[in-house]
């Protein structure tokens, strides 16, 4: 039986991409890739020449039975997201779940989160709640939200930054009297 890898990749700056994780893409028979244009170029920077097979939220669905297929043939799989950790707000969960019930093994490559970063340079504690991606519509919004305020610890959301006074206007709604930390451009030049 094959294996399954997590590996993280770069939020940003490519120096963060862990050694192990540049071992492990060195070492797997292919890569699955949420958008194979941006990690031809990490694996060109990091001189890694490995099959890329493009695995999204649009095609993951579609491309499950032959992945589940080629790993119960013994392959080394790897899957990344075009930054951070794979599975977090990222295509892969349904593959992981296809592998449990397959009995396929399953690894993570610890490195680089987006939570994890922008939790850590908050200074609001360690306690935290992430959620990812919110609804964009503003009736979903709310009722998210409305949920999530009775929460008394860190909540991290990703949300798209051009539409950021969108969501910080219901942030002030619902989250009155709190504190608000935005990240953008974590581990870059212009962080």
């Amino acid at each position: 039986m094959g294996k399954l890898f997590l590996v993280p990749t770069p939020i940003g700056n490519l120096g963060d991409m862990t050694f192990r994780a540049v071992e492990t893409l060195n070492e797997a028979d292919l890569i699955l890739a949420e958008d194979t244009r941006v990690s031809s170029k990490l694996l060109k920077h990091y001189n890694i020449h490995k099959s890329l097979i493009s695995f999204h939220m649009h095609n993951e669905h579609r491309k499950l039975s032959e992945v589940i297929s080629k790993l119960k043939s013994g392959l080394t799989i790897a899957l990344i997201s075009d930054a951070g950790t794979p599975v977090l707000s990222d295509p892969g969960n349904i593959l992981i779940k296809e592998c449990i019930k397959n009995d396929l093994k399953v690894f993570t490559v610890p490195g680089p989160s987006a939570a994890t970063a922008a939790v850590s340079l908050s200074g609001f504690g360690d306690k935290f709640l992430f959620y990812g991606f919110l609804p964009k519509t503003e009736n979903e919004l709310n009722k998210c939200l409305k949920k999530l305020d009775i929460e008394s610890f860190s909540l991290v959301f990703f949300i798209p930054a051009i539409k950021i006074n969108f969501y910080v206007k219901h942030f002030k709604k619902y989250f009155s009297g709190r504190n608000i930390f935005i990240a953008r451009e974590m581990t870059k030049k212009y962080e």
